[in-house]
């Protein structure tokens, strides 16, 4: 996912300077990128005519999504690319039934959204193109993004008596 695009290039770069990646590229698969303390994964399986997803698309891949937070139950920090990452990650709590935020959530680069089970949600500006090349995200507002993410990671598990994820 995202490997060999511009966004790909981005993402990847600002992974590998928080030290989630142990290169700063990948163009393949087998390119010998590795990830520590990170998962990549989308609400979209893939790129959408005008890249404007329909919510049956959307619909269809949240399958996809539910099973892999399921498969991670001890996700302590999730950075959620553009709006459309963010609301889905949402949905697909409110889905899990997993504990709700403890504020309410607002999509804008830098927010930060806590959840009742310890779980901190970090919102980004999508690096697509049209967000690269127009400067309304650049790559050291990206790379903020993850060193913030890292620093969740650094801190103390809060305790919050709810277990991780809630029993979805």
């Amino acid at each position: 996912m995202f490997t060999g695009d511009q966004s790909g290039a981005w993402l990847f770069a600002a992974l590998h300077a928080a030290g989630f990646a142990n290169q700063p590229t990948s163009m393949h698969r087998a390119d010998g990128l590795t990830l520590k303390d990170a998962w990549v994964t989308a609400a979209l399986r893939c790129a959408p005519p005008a890249n404007k997803p329909a919510p049956d698309e959307l619909a269809r891949c949240q399958p996809f999504l539910l099973t892999e937070l399921r498969a991670h139950r001890r996700v302590r920090v999730v950075v959620a690319l553009g709006r459309i990452g963010w609301d889905h990650y949402l949905r697909a709590r409110r889905a899990l039934n997993w504990p709700p935020p403890i504020e309410r959530p607002r999509f804008g680069h830098g927010a930060i959204t806590r959840f009742a089970d310890g779980t901190t949600l970090i919102a980004s500006y999508h690096p697509s193109q049209q967000n690269t090349f127009t400067g309304k995200l650049t790559r050291p507002m990206l790379n903020a993004i993850f060193a913030t993410a890292r620093d969740v990671l650094k801190s103390p598990p809060r305790t919050t008596g709810f277990p991780p994820h809630g029993t979805g």
